[in-house]
């Protein structure tokens, strides 16, 4: 009996795979095969499938963006210091003065000045329009007509700021309403305290709104001083009125501008 068990070891030990096994086997090759290919490369030739190509990596192509000149006029001393001074008291104490609600980012908040606005038409920004005051204060029609025989350009609008400390400002913006036309030309008169006006040129398209290598100018805007902008300058450049954290006396700026009936530009 021991010699049968022996024998049936021995002849199972030296029997041929069976089907399940061959079946495995098959898988298994025929994967190799899917995996490897067809046949086996030699060995030369796979290490140089797999050498390293070092490749310069391609960099975005940049356009050098079109110079335009600022076109910006500054006229110390536009109005006598003394008559500056007396015209600040009147407008001060005569202007009805308002302060206005703007709306940002679908919330509304009010704007850290007080303005006034005179002409014919409407004069909307930040998603909010200002009433008019059609009859013009005899100061404002003095100024006005002064102006447009020094410059030669006529306006029929005029904004009136009030910025009662350093706390109010005006944050950055260009105005480019389309009610402003194609060329805006906004001249901006100051009386009282000096204050900064800083602009920065609006980055190429391809810095997708970074401003921080824009090009920055900051111009003291003091008592009796007045600025022109116009030209490509509201397309190009942004400007502001920055909070300053120290005292500051009361600051009047007129600008005037010309609007236009919004249709005439769609």
């Amino acid at each position: 009996m021991a010699d049968k068990r022996q024998r049936a070891r021995v002849q199972g030990a030296w029997a041929g795979p069976s089907k399940t096994a061959e079946s495995s086997l098959q898988v298994s090759r025929c994967s190799s095969e899917n995996v490897a290919g067809a046949h086996w490369l030699p060995k030369e030739q796979a290490a140089a499938d797999r050498r390293f190509v070092f490749q310069d990596p391609t960099e975005a192509q940049r356009k050098i963006p079109e110079e335009r000149t600022i076109e910006l006029h500054l006229k110390p001393g536009f109005v006598d210091p003394k008559e500056a001074d007396w015209m600040f008291e009147q407008l001060c104490m005569e202007i009805p003065w308002q302060q206005k609600s703007n709306v940002r980012e679908n919330r509304s908040y009010q704007e850290p000045r007080l303005t006034a606005w005179y002409g014919d038409l409407p004069y909307t920004y930040s998603r909010t329009s200002m009433k008019s005051n059609p009859h013009w204060h005899p100061l404002l029609t003095m100024l006005k007509d002064h102006i447009e025989e020094v410059t030669g350009y006529t306006f029929n609008s005029l904004l009136c700021n009030l910025y009662r400390n350093g706390k109010d400002s005006i944050d950055w913006h260009s105005d480019d309403e389309p009610s402003l036309g194609r060329k805006p030309i906004i001249a901006s008169l100051s009386f009282g305290e000096t204050r900064n006006f800083e602009m920065r040129k609006k980055p190429p398209p391809e810095e997708k709104g970074d401003y921080t290598y824009a090009e920055r100018i900051r111009i003291p805007l003091n008592n009796g001083c007045l600025l022109v902008m116009e030209g490509e300058t509201q397309k190009d450049w942004q400007h502001r009125v920055p909070k300053e954290y120290h005292d500051r006396n009361p600051r009047i700026n007129l600008t005037f501008r010309t609007i236009y009936p919004e249709a005439r530009w769609n």
